[in-house]
């Protein structure tokens, strides 16, 4: 007498709304709901801890091509650039890429980030900012332990606030910019990264945003 269970029957429309939820494929999409019990949301952190997988390993290889993308904010008073880069120039022209890069820069024109990774943040200003936020909680009275945990609390927000992969997307804050990559990087299927940005506002002395850690700002002719 077999012992083998029966194949979980996944319905075809469960399978369309998972792909349009994830923009994977209808083979992974099924794949994944037959191994959650066609659990959609089961099945969605499957998708997204593979993703983020295939993401890691495409994340060593070298990305040299890609493009500077561009959004001006609506009167024209704040403008972004950003540079962001992927493995061929093939994907670079593909509408996805090119989406992808225009929402970034718009994103970045809303929220003003400082930097683009955590990495680049001086440690400086990451001991400046926690002398400040431990002030702050030694001032309340409470002990060392509890003290360090609301240091390390505020650390998180403030990495989250002023770093462009930490930070949650204007349009969807369910993600990351940092997770928006690592989706697209899985959908395209070769590494991609933001190297620099800069932010422009009509009245600022000089450029908003920032640059990689070894490049320059980009020049702006009129």
């Amino acid at each position: 007498m077999s012992t083998q269970q029966p194949a979980v029957q996944i319905p075809a429309q469960l399978v369309k709304e998972l792909r349009e939820r994830t923009n994977a494929g209808f083979a992974d999409c099924r794949a994944a709901l037959v191994e959650a019990g066609g659990d959609i949301e089961k099945a969605i952190a499957i998708l997204r801890k593979k993703g983020q997988a295939a993401a890691a390993k495409k994340a060593m290889r070298e990305a040299s091509e890609g493009l500077v993308g561009s959004y001006i904010h609506a009167g024209g008073k704040i403008g972004v650039l950003v540079e962001l880069n992927c493995e061929s120039d093939f994907v670079a022209r593909t509408d996805a890429f090119q989406l992808l890069s225009h929402d970034i820069a718009m994103h970045i024109a809303a929220l003003d980030p400082r930097y683009v990774r955590r990495e680049e943040v001086t440690p400086e200003m990451l001991e400046k900012e926690r002398d400040i936020y431990k002030a702050q909680a030694l001032a309340t009275g409470k002990p060392e332990a509890v003290v360090e945990k609301i240091v390390n609390g505020k650390m998180e927000k403030f990495y989250e606030e002023n770093c462009l992969y930490e930070q949650h997307y204007i349009k969807d804050e369910s993600v990351t910019i940092g997770e928006m990559i690592t989706q697209a990087i899985a959908k395209l299927g070769e590494n991609i990264s933001i190297r620099r940005f800069v932010r422009f506002k009509v009245g600022e002395v000089g450029g908003g945003g920032t640059t990689g850690p070894e490049t320059a700002p980009v020049p702006v002719k009129p």
